[in-house]
């Protein structure tokens, strides 16, 4: 034992040891300057060991060590107050810019008279293990294994797009602008970004910027004083300071004024407030998260947004795909519309029968998933057991094949077709016939609309044989 003593206080053997490892150390003198490096930091950093002698940490830029960014000096790190940090996640920056997941462990030295004589710290690169695990996410998502990112469902390949959009959002601070249709959830996306980033347990505080007048929606953000205006009879925190710690979400962000314009970027840029009719600037520490369905930019060009704000929420963006571009997810969210409201109604509803279904997927969805909602819970009001059927849906998605072709405003109607033919039962049952029970195929043939066609068999009482051959069965 004595021997095994000797060899580790052998620097020779010590050097061997620190070159053989796999885990990167190096160590900080008592003014912060790197004093060793050994062959894995140059590995996993990108930074030769001549490069990184004489450096400070800062040279790694780790994202968090103490629950914020490194300091500049050695004096101002957490190491001296906690002595040491055990098994920390987080990343430093590689020579090349790549931002590079570790482990990181680090001790405090001192000598024998307490006197802290510098840092030894160790670092696990962890990108395999990242790489292992995103590998696991997706192949469980490909099974059908996992299809939401909290409340937000889906399994398509641009709705996998999303949830890893919002799993790197949350582990950065950067400010996020979510871009999407009306009705593509990006309020849940919001959410999801803030419940899984370390801002958790914070507050999660939304505004809709459209449904408040420029004076209201001020004092709303900001804050007022006692006296600031007529009705401002106390004083009053705003938005940003009831955030504090967490997150503030903006929603319809294209809809604020010049002035809202102004102030918010200031706010950006200084991350401090001032409330309405006080010249005192107080600290705030929050992430801001905004949304928007209007196309900013082409605001931008208007004069109607200011270019500099709209970089300053643009860090990093997340587009919401609207339903009609991934529309494989139909079933799936239909289903879960279809437990939800069960749950709530306590009906038993089974689910779609196919050819409700297929109307749904030939439908362009202009409302997006709130759409489909709403259709769901209008089918539960006219179907009392069973499977939805086509004539449980909304009338404006039955009659599909002439509303993408008019303007939303206008009423939906057939339009005179001179190619229509008069029908008879005897005549639509030997197109059905003819045509694989196709009801699409027999409105091409005599100039009618799907939905008309399914009107004259439900009025003529023709049963529809092809879906009972397949069997009545939920998507």
């Amino acid at each position: 034992m004595t021997g095994m003593a000797s060899a580790i206080n052998d620097p020779d053997f010590a050097g061997l040891l620190l070159e053989s490892i796999a885990e990167g150390v190096f160590t900080l003198n008592e003014t912060g300057m790197i004093t060793s490096w050994n062959p894995s930091m140059e590995r996993i950093t990108g930074y030769t060991t001549q490069e990184a002698l004489g450096q400070r940490c800062t040279l790694l830029g780790f994202n968090s060590c103490f629950g914020k960014s490194c300091p500049t000096g050695l004096e101002e790190c957490g190491i001296y107050r906690q002595g040491s940090i055990d098994g920390k996640e987080c990343h430093l920056k590689h020579k090349n810019g790549e931002n590079i997941p570790v482990l990181k462990s680090a001790r405090i030295i001192e000598d024998k008279n307490g006197n802290i004589k510098g840092v030894v710290e160790t670092i696990t690169d962890l990108s395999r293990l990242h790489h292992y695990r995103q590998e696991v996410q997706e192949a469980n998502r490909k099974l059908g294994e996992v299809h939401r990112f909290d409340r937000i469902i889906g399994k398509s390949s641009t709705m996998r797009q999303v949830f890893s959009a919002i799993q790197a959002a949350a582990s950065s601070d950067a400010t996020i602008l979510i871009q999407g249709e009306s009705g593509t959830g990006k309020e849940l996306a919001a959410g999801a970004v803030h419940y899984n980033s370390p801002r958790a347990g914070m507050p999660f505080v939304t505004i809709n910027c459209s449904a408040l007048p420029e004076s209201l929606l001020e004092s709303e953000l900001f804050g007022h004083v006692k006296g600031s205006f007529t009705g401002a009879v106390r004083d009053r925190a705003g938005r940003f300071e009831e955030a504090g710690g967490g997150t503030l979400f903006l929603d319809e962000i294209g809809d604020i004024s010049p002035l809202i314009q102004i102030k918010l970027l200031r706010v950006l840029q200084e991350r401090e407030v001032e409330r309405v009719g006080e010249s005192r600037k107080r600290k705030i520490d929050i992430r801001v998260i905004t949304a928007t369905n209007k196309d900013l930019y082409s605001l931008i060009n208007k004069g109607k947004f200011r270019e500099d704000l709209y970089y300053r929420l643009k860090v990093f963006p997340i587009t919401m795909p609207p339903l009609r571009k991934r529309k494989e997810d139909l079933p799936l969210l239909t289903s879960h519309f279809i437990q939800e409201i069960n749950r709530k109604t306590r009906k038993k509803i089974k689910g779609m029968a196919p050819s409700a279904m297929r109307i749904l997927l030939d439908y362009n969805w202009p409302g997006n998933v709130r759409e489909l909602e709403n259709s769901i819970e209008h089918a539960f009001v006219l179907c009392k057991e069973g499977y939805i059927d086509v004539f449980d849906l909304p009338v404006e998605i039955r009659q599909t094949e002439y509303q993408a072709a008019l303007p939303r405003s206008q009423d939906v109607s057939y339009p005179p077709n001179p190619m229509r033919k008069k029908l008879t039962r005897e005549k639509l049952l030997e197109l059905l016939e003819e045509s694989d029970w196709n009801k699409a195929e027999v409105g091409r043939r005599v100039g009618y609309s799907r939905a008309a066609i399914w009107k004259y068999m439900k009025k003529w009482d023709i049963p529809n044989i092809k879906d009972e051959r397949e069997g009545d069965q939920s998507v």
